[in-house]
């Protein structure tokens, strides 16, 4: 089994915070964010993990993840090719065929791989994309008839779903990945309107390491549940 992670971001919107690293990279409660992915990966059974990453920053992914289990080979993109584009292109440099593993290199999800694949496998689709519930970031107000207030809600959860970056793409859909852009405005689309898109509800926790504040949140909760990320697969 084999795995792709979108590293190629530049961590702009850390600043500091990321120390110059790119943000797979990130120093997160002693470990870096992407190795905290590369262990999960390793038991679900994954044996391969491929880094889409920009062009140079081969060394330091070689460095940071080697030894965690996984051969990591590194897919330098000879220029910004978009998330989309950067899955085809590290795509190509598979050994072998079948549905794989994709996710984004600044996310850290307790999704069970295992159960993601087996379900991947038994909707028979191109491919799978695990969805999280939609909190809002903002405290409701309820109200009523005669637009009496009734309640309030903090930060509920909505009605909603969103993409949580961590896919299984079949045949199909690696071969449907734009050269340049985002599969999540052409390949995902094209899928979902022929029905060959599925969803994985996943309703665990999700973090995502876009800013300082995401940083120190994801940092406290690493620290407070050191054993978050290796229960299950």
């Amino acid at each position: 089994m084999e795995a792709i992670i979108l590293a190629g971001g530049k961590a702009e919107r850390l600043g500091e915070a990321a120390g110059g690293r790119p943000k797979a990279l990130v120093p997160l409660a002693g470990r870096t964010l992407a190795a905290y992915q590369v262990e999960r990966l390793a038991r679900a059974g994954v044996d391969r993990v491929i880094i889409s990453c920009a062009l140079g920053q081969e060394g330091l992914f070689t460095e940071h993840l080697g030894g965690l289990g996984p051969e990591i080979v590194c897919a330098p993109e000879p220029e910004r090719l978009g998330r989309g584009g950067g899955l085809r292109f590290a795509a190509a440099r598979r050994r072998g065929t079948g549905p794989l593993f994709a996710m984004n290199g600044d996310e850290l999800i307790d999704v069970d791989l295992r159960h993601l694949l087996a379900r991947h496998e038994t909707f028979g689709g191109a491919a799978t994309i695990t969805l999280a519930p939609l909190p809002c970031g903002f405290g409701v107000v309820d109200v009523g008839p005669g637009d009496t207030v009734t309640g309030f809600r903090e930060a509920p959860i909505l009605p909603y779903w969103v993409n949580a970056g961590t896919y299984v793409l079949g045949e199909e859909a690696l071969a449907r990945l734009p050269e340049h852009g985002d599969h999540e405005s052409s390949t995902f689309p094209e899928l979902a309107a022929e029905g060959k898109l599925f969803a994985y509800r996943h309703e665990g926790t999700w973090l995502t390491v876009n800013t300082p504040k995401d940083l120190r949140v994801a940092e406290d909760h690493l620290r407070a549940y050191p054993g978050w990320l290796a229960a299950g697969v």
